[in-house]
Order: structure tokens, then sequence, then C-alpha cells
């Protein structure tokens, strides 16, 4: 009876013991030649948040949150994926997002400047609204005809309001030379 008790009191014991940090090694060397040891109760990436700034060539540019441990994958697909014909093969999609970057997709760092940052608004300050220009406002544009103008009031009622400036390039007709000629003229 006596054995009993104390082999319940070493059990009660064990169990309720604080948990306590161990390491063991893990197979593989490390850089000094010692073994790799990884702590029992391990802090990951994963227990923060990361917030990133997704711009360029995207469906929906701009500032996100998305945990931690989270890939270029991930912040593009944020960004509701590239547009139609971007080349993603200067993109590492796999690599670790870092707190605070800013990942360019489908523009060179030193191109990589917003389409509302184009250029100097209009010397009257006078701006058309994507979102609320007939035809004939926006035929009024740089580089916009009648066609353009017309494609652009059918892209806006297939697809719902603009939600950036950049999304004119998914309007047939308009490309990067055409966009960098409108932004300073647009808003939303």
């Amino acid at each position: 009876m006596l054995v009993a008790a104390a082999l319940c009191l070493l059990a009660w014991s064990v169990l309720h013991r604080a948990p306590q940090e161990i390491s063991a090694p893990v197979p593989g060397p490390a850089a000094n030649g010692a073994p790799l040891l990884v702590s029992a109760t391990p802090t990951t990436s994963a227990d923060r948040s990361v917030v990133i700034d997704v711009a360029g060539k995207v469906r929906r540019p701009g500032v996100a949150t998305l945990p931690g441990g989270s890939r270029v994958i991930d912040a593009l697909r944020r960004a509701g994926g590239a547009r139609r014909g971007v080349d993603l093969s200067t993109l590492n999609l796999a690599r670790p997002l870092v707190d605070g970057e800013q990942i360019l997709v489908g523009v060179s760092g030193a191109t990589g400047r917003s389409a509302n940052a184009a250029g100097p608004a209009p010397a009257d300050g006078t701006l058309v609204n994507l979102n609320a220009a007939s035809a004939e406002q926006l035929e009024g544009l740089p580089g916009v005809g009648p066609v353009t103008a017309a494609k652009i009031v059918e892209w806006r009622t297939g697809h719902g309001a603009f939600t950036a400036v950049d999304e004119l390039l998914d309007v047939d007709g308009i490309g990067t030379k055409t966009l960098a000629e409108l932004a300073p003229h647009v808003t939303l």
C-alpha cells in the first residue's frame, strides 16, 4: 500500500511539473560542426504577422497584413494575382516575407513607381474620375480616342468600379506608355 501511494505521488509530480525547455540534437551538421539544437517550446515567425506592400502589375495593389511565415506567393494572391501577361520569373515566389517590405511585380525597382505618382497633376487641377466619367469626358484625356473611351466604359461596366489607376492596363488598347500619360490626369 505504501509503495502504491509512493508511485502515485511520483506519477502525479512528473505529470504536473512545469514545462521545461529542452534541447535535442537534430541530425545534420551545424555551421560550427556542433549538433543543431531544437527547443521543446519553439517560437516561430508564424507567431507574428507581417505587413507588406504589393505594388506594380497586380490586380489590387496596396498594403496587406499576412500571417508570419507567409511567402511572396501568398502576398501575390492577396493582391489578386498578377495582371495578364506579367512575367513572374524575376520573383522568388517561395521566399519568406519580411515585415515592412515592398514587393514589386512586373516592374524593376527604378521604374516601380505607382501609376498615381507617374507625374504631376494637370495644371488646372481637374482630374477625370475613371468610375464616373462618361465616354465623352474620357476622350478628353491624352491618348484616349472614342474607341479607347468606349473600352474603358465597357471594362467598368463588366468589372465594376476601378480600384486602382493601374487597372487601366486591363483595358484593351491601354499599355504602359498610355497609362503613364493618363495617370496624372485621372482619379478614382
